[in-house]
């Protein structure tokens, strides 16, 4: 995996083993969940763009990797426990990072790949970019990208990608809501990383607030989400760059935050 810093307030995570279609081996895992937790805890770093080498952005859990252990003593279930755990514990840290994670999609995006698409907060697809979750057609269901694939799509739509494991081009993963844009290949990392860059302008304090209360208030109760969205909405007004930012509306100056 490579990690760059084309402007301070950015980073750029690219998976690196095209030849591998960027599998999510448990070493894939591991380096992607640490680089993930490093430039969380980085108070410079405003946006995170996830990209891929190769034609493939990810093809999914490594299928050779996880044959291999079949041979172990116990059939391989240890593996496969710590596998899908350390997976979905990376799928958590992504949406749990204060920092907004971009996928920039060049290419082919299936199971835990598509998951991680899914995953993350904003995508930007290749024009020839391919989205499936087709555990279903090797006796394997996309169990745990389902879970991101739920939360993105429609139940239907979910369960049609679930059901049938047939490809999904870009165009349609950005009418089902599973991208935010399409674009020709050569502009998916550049206009993920202008995205970045309009992110990097706002009060990186507001945006942490903002991107915990989201997730948060999705799962509960509309009642419920509503209390604890109002209660987030009090503690933000107290907030240096809450006063900073409308005092440079009304006053109509650009703001200047505090982070």
């Amino acid at each position: 995996m490579r990690i760059e810093r084309p402007e301070p307030a950015i980073a750029v995570l690219t998976l690196d083993a095209p030849a591998a279609r960027n599998a999510l081996s448990r070493r894939m895992i591991a380096a992607l969940d640490a680089a993930i937790a490093d430039l969380s805890r980085e108070p410079d770093v405003a946006a995170i763009v996830l990209a891929a080498a190769g034609p493939v952005y990810s093809s999914g859990h490594d299928l050779k990797e996880l044959t291999l252990h079949r041979a172990d003593a116990d059939g391989g279930r240890a593996f496969y426990e710590e596998t899908m755990r350390a997976c979905a514990s990376l799928m958590q840290a992504i949406v749990k990072s204060p920092k907004p994670v971009i996928a920039a999609v060049q290419g082919v995006a299936t199971a835990a790949g598509c998951q991680l698409v899914a995953t993350c907060d904003l995508a930007v697809a290749a024009e020839t970019a391919a989205f499936a979750t087709p555990g279903v057609n090797i006796g394997l269901f996309c169990s745990t990208p389902m879970v991101a694939l739920s939360r993105n799509v429609s139940r239907k739509q979910a369960m049609e990608m679930l059901l049938l494991g047939e490809m999904l081009s870009a165009e349609d993963a950005a009418r089902y809501g599973l991208v935010n844009r399409v674009v020709a290949p050569e502009r998916v990392v550049d206009e993920a990383l202008a995205m970045a860059r309009i992110i990097a302008a706002k009060s990186k304090a507001t945006v942490a607030i903002g991107k915990e209360a989201f997730y948060r208030q999705l799962e509960a109760p509309l009642a419920e989400a509503y209390d604890y969205a109002a209660g987030v909405m009090v503690e933000n007004m107290m907030q240096a760059d809450a006063a900073e930012g409308i005092g440079a509306f009304v006053e109509k100056r650009p703001p200047v935050w505090k982070d």
